[in-house]
C-alpha cells in the first residue's frame, strides 16, 4: 500500500462539515481532488491530514481555522460609497458581488449591510474564522 508523502500526487474524495454539520463542500458526486502534495494547492491542514495516509485509508479530521482559511479580519470589510455601483446593481445584504482591485485582481465580496448612503462589503472568504472537519478517503497515490 502506498503511503502519500510530499511530492505525491494525490486523489482524494472528502466532505467537508461546519461544527453545526452543515456540509459545505464534497466531490462525492465529482470526480476525486487531485494535487500535489506540499505546493500549498490545498489549505495546509488538509495537506496535512493527507500526508501520511495510505491508499484506500479513510479517516475524519477536524482542522483549525488558522491551519484552514484563517480568521476573519475586520479590516477586510469595505465600506463603499452607493454612488461606485454600476446604476445596474441594487446590493441586497448576502448578495454576492465580485470587486477589481487597482492591481486588476478580482476579489469576491458579499454585501453585509447596507446604509442609506454606504454599502458594507466582506471581503473575507466564506469559511474564514471557522473549524472545518472532514471525511477524507485517499483513493491514489501516483
Amino acid at each position: 500500500m502506498s503511503e502519500a508523502t510530499k511530492g505525491n500526487d494525490v486523489k482524494v474524495h472528502y466532505t467537508g462539515h461546519l461544527d453545526d454539520g452543515t456540509i459545505f463542500d464534497s466531490s462525492e458526486e465529482r470526480e476525486p481532488l487531485s494535487f500535489t502534495l506540499g505546493e500549498g494547492q490545498v489549505i495546509p491542514g488538509f495537506e496535512e491530514a493527507v500526508e501520511g495516509m495510505g491508499e484506500g485509508e479513510k479517516k475524519k479530521t477536524t482542522i483549525p481555522a488558522e491551519q484552514a482559511y484563517g480568521p476573519r479580519r475586520d479590516e477586510l470589510i469595505l465600506s463603499v460609497p452607493r454612488e461606485r455601483f454600476p446604476e445596474d446593481v441594487d446590493p441586497e445584504v448576502g448578495q454576492r458581488l465580485q470587486m477589481q482591485t487597482q492591481e486588476g485582481e478580482v476579489v469576491p465580496v458579499v454585501v453585509a449591510d447596507l446604509e442609506e448612503d454606504v454599502v458594507q462589503l466582506d471581503a473575507n472568504h466564506p469559511l474564514a474564522g471557522k473549524d472545518l472537519t472532514f471525511d477524507i478517503e485517499l483513493i491514489e497515490v501516483g
